[in-house]
C-alpha cells in the first residue's frame, strides 16, 4: 500500500476523533460531576459519587456546610421523602459525625426503600438545630410511580419557626409523661380553604423512626391566609434524652423541632431509698423474730435459784447457810456438848470461839 494512502487514512482518523471529542467529553464528565451543587444561601449540601446504583452496591456521600461535630443520619428514601422517614430504608441507613469544619464523607449501602421512586438520599441532623439536605438518586430495578397527589382542600406551609410551649412539673421529675404544646404558624398556599385539617404529629428518639399520631385541628384556613396551630405532644412515661418532634400534613413533613427531656431523677432517688429501707426493715423483722423464738435463759435460772427460798419464806442465800450449819451441828467430833462442832470450817483451832460464849446451845425444855 502506498505511503500516501496510509498517511491519508491516519489523518482522516485523527480528524474524526477531533470532531467527536467535544461530544464525548461532556458525557463522560456528567458521571463525575456531583449530583448536588453547593447552595449560595449557606444551607448544608451533599454530593453523591453516583446518580444510580442497584441494590447491594454502595455510594459515597460527601457534604459540607453542616454544624461542626454534628451527628447525621444518611437514608435512601422513596417518593422524594414526601411521607417522612416512613418512606425510607431505615434499617440500611448510616450515621456519621461532621468534622471541625462541618464536612463529612461516608459510604452508604444501596437499599430499596419501602416506597417507589423517585428516590432521594436524605441527610439530616439527629440532635441540636434541625437541618436536612436531599439529593436525587435512582435505585436500579426499584419500581417507579408518580408522586401522590394532594387530596386535601388546601396546601399548607410553615411560615415561622415552631416552638414547644410548656414546662415540666414535679410529677415529671418522678417519671410522669412529659407534655408540651407544639405551636406552628402555617399559611394556606392553595386555591381552596383548608377546613379542619388533620395533622400527623410524630416523636422520635435518636436514629429511630418517629411514632405518628393523627390530630385534627378545628378551624378553617382560607386560601392565602395564615393561622396559628397548637397541637399537644406527649412522650411515654420515664422518657428522657434528645427527641425530635415532627409535624406532617398531606403526606409531607412540614417541620421538625428538637426537644431535650431531662432525666427523671426522682425515680432514681426512689429506688435508692427503696434499696436502703427494705433491707433495714427485713433486718429489724428478723431480729424481732429471733428475740421471740430464742429461750430466755436468764429468767429460767432466776426462777430455779429463788424457788426454794420463796417456798420456805426465807430470803435467798439463807438456805445454804442453814444447811451448812445443820450439817455441822449434827457432828459429835470435838469438845462441847453433843451435836456441837468444836470449830467451824473457816476457823483454825487457835481462833475458834469458845463453846461457853458463842457456841453454847440453850437447853431444850424438859432436859435435866
Amino acid at each position: 500500500m502506498p505511503r500516501r494512502r496510509v498517511r491519508g487514512r491516519v489523518l482522516a482518523a485523527l480528524a474524526l476523533c477531533a470532531a467527536l471529542a467535544p461530544g464525548l467529553l461532556p458525557a463522560a464528565g456528567a458521571h463525575a460531576v456531583p449530583q448536588s451543587a453547593p447552595r449560595a444561601d449557606g444551607k448544608p449540601v451533599i454530593q453523591l459519587s453516583a446518580k444510580e446504583a442497584g441494590k447491594g452496591g454502595s455510594l459515597t456521600v460527601t457534604g459540607r456546610g453542616w454544624r461542626p461535630k454534628a451527628l447525621l443520619t444518611l437514608l435512601i428514601c422513596g417518593q422524594n421523602m414526601i411521607g417522612g422517614s416512613n418512606s425510607c430504608a431505615n434499617g440500611d441507613g448510616r450515621a456519621t459525625t461532621t468534622d471541625a469544619h462541618g464536612a463529612f464523607r461516608r459510604k452508604l449501602p444501596v437499599a430499596e426503600p419501602p416506597k417507589p421512586c423517585p428516590c432521594v438520599v436524605h441527610v439530616a441532623t439527629v440532635t441540636g438545630a434541625a437541618a436536612a439536605a436531599d439529593a436525587p438518586f435512582t435505585v436500579a430495578g426499584h419500581p417507579v410511580a408518580p408522586l401522590p397527589r394532594e387530596t386535601t382542600g388546601g396546601r399548607l406551609a410553615v411560615l415561622a419557626q415552631p416552638r414547644l410551649a410548656g414546662s415540666s412539673g414535679l410529677l415529671t421529675w418522678f417519671g410522669a409523661p412529659a407534655q408540651r404544646e407544639l405551636t406552628v404558624t402555617v399559611g394556606n398556599l392553595g386555591p381552596a380553604p383548608a377546613r379542619d385539617p388533620v395533622f400527623r404529629v410524630g416523636t422520635s428518639h435518636g436514629v429511630f423512626a418517629p411514632k405518628w399520631e393523627e390530630q385534627q385541628w378545628r378551624g378553617t384556613i382560607p386560601a392565602g391566609k395564615k393561622a396559628q396551630i397548637r397541637l399537644p405532644v406527649e412522650l411515654p412515661a420515664g422518657a428522657h434524652g434528645d427527641y425530635l418532634v415532627s409535624l406532617a400534613y398531606g403526606g409531607r413533613t412540614l417541620v421538625e423541632q428538637p426537644w431535650g427531656v431531662g432525666r427523671p431523677w426522682g425515680v432514681t432517688l426512689f429506688w435508692v431509698l427503696l434499696c436502703v429501707v427494705i433491707p433495714t426493715a427485713v433486718f429489724r423483722i428478723g431480729m424481732a423474730l429471733v428475740d421471740r423464738v430464742r429461750p430466755h435463759r436468764t429468767d429460767r435460772t432466776r426462777r430455779r435459784s429463788t424457788g426454794r427460798g420463796h417456798a420456805t419464806g426465807r430470803p435467798p442465800g439463807t438456805r445454804t447457810r442453814t444447811k451448812d450449819r445443820t450439817a455441822h451441828d449434827g457432828s459429835t467430833d470435838g469438845p462441847g456438848t453433843p451435836g456441837d462442832s468444836g470449830g467451824l470450817p473457816w476457823f483454825t483451832p487457835d481462833t475458834a470461839p469458845s463453846t461457853t460464849t458463842s457456841t453454847e446451845r440453850p437447853t431444850s425444855k424438859g432436859s435435866a
